[in-house]
């Protein structure tokens, strides 16, 4: 089984290459799964009805989220009435939307989907490790098959998390710093890892941004307007191949792809 998984989608640019990109990957990939992260995608920040159903309709089938999940109002109505889009799980129980996801594919085994948030240098949450336990545990009951997106800024934070679930999941791939890392392995008990997916958008930017206003605010440390950039789009990520029988992961490969020019 083949799933593929985009990082951070950013703003308009983030949502063209999505629609380019993503039907010609799973031709190319043989993909029967495609999970995005859209929490930047309204914008550049936030996500709202019509931007998630512009990737939905893209061909992705589950979008997860991270820090800049209420940057736009819109999005309680999707965490209420949209199962194919998932928050982190370890917000408190009684946060309206799901921090995980089931999708049934005909003649294989079900994809479960999981999104949790990192604590180092983010906002306070109950403790990932702790709170992804029993979810996996009831995930495992269902399929062999638990894709997990981790939303976090430290390193050491993702790698400790992916290991403390090895062999219990099938991939843990993390997100939220736009920087997509080189450190791609299967660990040995199956479980596929990429530190960060990298994000989907513009790259002449500061992880999405224009490039000026951020370099104003980080030398005289006043407020700016951080608009979204638009050169240089890429679509960013990773392929993993999984053993739909035991959940275990075969390989994983990162995906760093550019939108031709004529559709920049």
């Amino acid at each position: 089984m083949k799933l593929i998984f985009i990082g951070d989608v950013v703003g308009r640019p983030g949502r063209q290459a999505v629609r380019y990109w993503v039907p010609r990957l799973r031709e190319r990939e043989g993909a029967e799964v495609v999970i995005v992260n859209g929490e930047n995608s309204a914008g550049g920040s936030g996500i709202t009805e019509r931007t998630a159903r512009e990737l939905f309709d893209a061909g992705v089938d589950v979008i997860t989220s991270g820090d800049h999940l209420w940057d736009q109002k819109e999005v309680v109505s999707l965490l209420r009435n949209e199962p194919r889009f998932i928050r982190p799980l370890n917000y408190p129980p009684d946060t309206p939307g799901q921090g995980s996801t089931v999708i049934e594919l005909e003649g294989q085994p079900a994809v479960a989907v999981m999104n949790l948030q990192g604590r180092v240098f983010m906002a306070a949450m109950d403790n990932p490790f702790v709170v992804a336990v029993p979810e996996v545990e009831r995930l495992r009951r269902i399929t062999p098959i638990i894709f997990v997106d981790f939303h976090a800024e430290a390193t050491s934070e993702k790698i400790a998390f992916a290991r403390s679930l090895d062999g219990q999941v099938s991939a843990v791939v993390g997100t939220h710093t736009h920087v997509q890392t080189a450190d791609e392995q299967v660990f040995p008990n199956g479980t596929a890892f990429l530190c960060d997916a990298g994000f989907t958008g513009p790259h002449e930017s500061v992880i999405g941004r224009e490039i000026e206003p951020v370099v104003r605010r980080f030398t005289t440390l006043q407020p700016q307007r951080f608009a979204v950039a638009k050169k240089r789009v890429f679509i960013q990520g990773a392929v993993i191949d999984i053993d739909p029988t035991t959940g275990r992961a075969r390989t994983i490969r990162r995906i760093s792809e550019a939108m031709p020019p004529q559709e920049n």
